[in-house]
């Protein structure tokens, strides 16, 4: 089945499985999506990630280990998909946003890769901002 926004998908299924206090959330895999989990697990909202695929199965999976603090409340507090299929939010290098004056994270799509609204700044690029964490 195809879907129109799969980064929208993996986002809600995060949300969802946080919320719900899942140890872990499959999710159907593809190369941008392991490179947003890669930048989660470097910011410390998830505890890890990894690429499962079964003989038999057509696509691999992404399963993401979720992160809780000492209380068992989920380290991720709130996901919102900004750049959309219907409505694309670009920004040029002087204009990446800061999440929460800094608590948060904004994630960029870059010419030089899927990286944070801090890593774009210090090597002074824009691009597409996929998502805010916080």
């Amino acid at each position: 089945m195809s879907m129109s926004d799969p980064i929208a998908d993996m986002l809600t299924r995060i949300r969802n499985a946080a919320t719900s206090r899942h140890e872990k959330v499959d999710i159907p895999s593809s190369k941008m999506k392991v490179a947003i989990a890669g930048v989660l697990k470097d910011e410390g909202f998830i505890r890890d990630y990894e690429i499962s695929t079964e003989e038999d199965a057509v696509q691999s999976d992404l399963s993401v280990r979720l992160s809780y603090d000492s209380s068992n409340k989920p380290v991720i507090t709130g996901l919102k998909r900004v750049s959309r299929p219907g409505l694309r939010v670009y920004v040029q290098r002087r204009e990446v946003p800061r999440v929460f004056g800094g608590l948060g994270v904004a994630i960029l799509s870059t010419s030089q890769g899927i990286m944070t609204g801090q890593e774009a700044r210090r090597r002074q690029v824009g691009g597409e901002i996929l998502c805010y964490v916080w």
